[in-house]
């Protein structure tokens, strides 16, 4: 067990793991950032690689199990001081633990075994990215499809706003959605479009077939080009006067409706 505590901001590590705020070092180093002791405990769970972890001497002492798991599992801890820990967060109040591990998404989504699963074009809010991981998960989706010109799965407020459950479900990035699109059309998947001017409520189709969910931008919503591949086109009825829902909220309505039918 390590018993040195890095106390400099200088340490070539600390610059190392500090470089790993910018989306682009992190696909040059192929490194996750993970902050706080949920994501790092659920990566501990699920077998998840750790490179490095780093905490706080009182983080240690709070944690004695998840820090003697910590060790079997990483291949390198360091005690660090509140003041490095602080320079390498990338959150105001970090809870005292921080880790890198290699910039994969675990499972690669199968088009084949798609029963319930989401494409999503065109999403810019990382913490609207990471709540839909999670409700996905909690809702029993096969997998998850984004964009290439969408927020990135490795931004480390996606995985915050994930809880844990980032690691937990089959993802795939950089994605041509058409590609996908069509690859599930040929497994007689049904694609169902969600867009404010649709005639159909979210409730009012059949989800027990396999089916894709394609959702939009927070802003300008799907593309024509994935408007014109859906077989059916849905909406979530707003009182007059609103504009839209959050895309999180809007994702989850239609999640638990297509559970609610599967199960």
């Amino acid at each position: 067990m390590t018993t040195k505590i890095l106390t400099s901001n200088k340490n070539p590590l600390i610059k190392q793991i500090r470089k790993l705020h910018r989306g682009r070092e992190r696909q040059k180093q192929d490194l996750l950032l993970l902050e706080g002791t949920n994501l790092i405990q659920v990566a501990c769970e699920v077998d998840y690689g750790l490179e490095t972890v780093c905490c706080t001497p009182q983080w240690q002492e709070n944690h004695p199990r998840l820090w003697q798991e910590i060790q079997t599992k990483a291949k390198r801890v360091e005690l660090v001081s509140g003041e490095v820990l602080q320079a390498i967060a990338t959150t105001v109040n970090p809870d005292g633990i921080i880790a890198t591990a290699v910039r994969k998404t675990g499972q690669t989504p199968k088009v084949n075994t798609t029963k319930l699963g989401l494409a999503i074009e065109r999403l810019q809010d990382p913490g609207n990215l990471g709540t839909i991981i999670r409700t996905a998960v909690a809702a029993g989706v096969d997998g998850l499809w984004l964009s290439e010109d969408s927020v990135g799965f490795d931004n480390p407020k996606v995985l915050r706003a994930s809880v844990g459950e980032w690691f937990r479900l089959p993802m795939a990035s950089d994605c041509n959605l058409s590609a996908v699109v069509t690859a599930h059309q040929q497994q007689g998947v049904q694609i169902v479009a969600t867009l404010p001017q649709a005639t159909k409520t979210y409730w009012s189709i059949d989800y027990k077939r396999p089916t894709l969910i394609l959702l939009g931008n927070e802003g300008a919503g799907l593309s024509a080009e994935l408007i014109a591949l859906a077989q059916e086109q849905i909406k979530i009825p707003l009182m007059f006067g609103v504009e839209s829902l959050n895309v999180a909220i809007s994702a989850a309505l239609i999640l638990y409706e297509a559970r609610r039918q599967q199960i």
